[in-house]
């Protein structure tokens, strides 16, 4: 049976043409790469997939692949073996392909894969086949895979930042999910269906609707996050409104707006190192006294920026490569180099 999806409400023209083409592919064995920007609703597709599908009845499996770090992605997906590397254990493990076999596996985040890992699921898609990790014995599994990204894995490709005989595979239907911008029509639908669920668990006897106002401020509201971010506004401005007799007449988008939000501050750390320096020294360069270890110095440097970086952006690796102009796979380069991974993958 398919699960009750609230979130997958709609009727404009753009979303009734992407259910269209899931209940085309769902009955066929085939790989499905779901491409579309956060919030829009990409699990809950791979989701309808699997159920509309002849695998209903069996294994639906899901995985972050932007959680984890390269080794334990590979082990989450393939298992180990026994002893195979330190913290394994002395058990054999199995994978999530082993755990979806006859069933369907859907991964999210695809696009933040290291090229080994890519190369294992190019291997698993053309051959049905892979290996634990640790192990040499081949493993034939049937498993139906569903990715998903909100990246332009075409142009990754282009770039070498994502394997292009991979996309080849994967690719054999895309489904491109319209951003709830693009849905208009369906914006007030779904706040009225969030709406009332919200008052139902509230206790309320009655869901009043919303005000004109608040009507106007839903639909004209670009929604970054998509269905996501107007489920949790409306489900916010039902719970502060507490008045189940009176219509919603204000809607809360930004939960931090205060007048008593503290603006940028520096982290204590930063403010020590700031107050260090005196005032002459601010904004010149300090000359090194010779002889000098040029590489250790840069790399002593580069490593503090990139600890900066990562904590200023709560260790998310993604926003610090942006950040730092650089590509995802780009800067994972260069934790790696500094033998920086594991701590930092650790501290997420």
């Amino acid at each position: 049976m398919l699960p009750q999806q609230d979130n997958l409400l709609g009727e404009s023209n753009s979303f009734l043409e992407v259910l269209e083409r899931i209940s085309q592919i769902a009955p066929l064995n085939k790989p499905v790469l779901i491409i579309g920007e956060r919030g829009t609703g990409k699990e809950l597709i791979a989701e309808r997939l699997h159920f509309l599908s002849s695998r209903w009845d069996q294994q639906y499996i899901k995985l972050n692949c932007a959680a984890l770090n390269e080794s334990l992605l590979e082990s989450e997906l393939f298992g180990h073996e026994a002893g195979s590397f330190t913290g394994s254990g002395n058990k054999r493990r199995a994978g999530r392909f082993e755990s979806a076999d006859k069933g369907t596996l859907f991964l999210d985040e695809l696009a933040n894969t290291s090229g080994l890992i890519q190369e294992k699921l190019l291997r698993v898609i053309e051959y049905g086949e892979f290996e634990r990790v640790g192990g040499s014995q081949s493993i034939k599994v049937d498993v139906r895979l569903v990715a998903a990204t909100n990246e332009d894995l075409p142009s990754l490709a282009e770039r070498n930042e994502f394997r292009s005989d991979l996309l080849d595979r994967l690719a054999f239907d895309v489904i491109t999910l319209p951003p709830l911008r693009a849905r208009r029509s369906d914006i007030m639908l779904l706040a009225d269906a969030f709406a009332i669920k919200m008052a139902r668990q509230l206790g309320h006897p009655v869901f009043s609707g919303f005000s004109l106002e608040a009507r106007e401020l839903l639909l004209d509201y670009h929604w970054p996050g998509n269905v996501r971010e107007l489920k949790n506004v409306v489900e916010r401005s039902v719970y502060r409104h507490n008045d189940p007799e009176m219509q919603i007449d204000q809607i809360i988008l930004d939960p931090f707006e205060s007048e008593y939000r503290p603006g940028q501050t520096i982290r204590t750390k930063d403010r020590r190192d700031v107050d260090e320096q005196s005032d002459d020294d601010k904004g010149e360069l300090a000359m090194p006294t010779f002889p000098f270890d040029l590489k250790s110095h840069l790399q002593d440097h580069e490593t503090a920026i990139l600890h900066k970086a990562l904590e200023h952006h709560q260790f998310n690796q993604k926003k610090t490569a942006d950040a730092l102009s650089l590509t995802y796979h780009q800067l994972r380069g260069i934790l790696k180099k500094y033998n920086l991974l594991d701590g930092i993958n650790s501290g997420e």
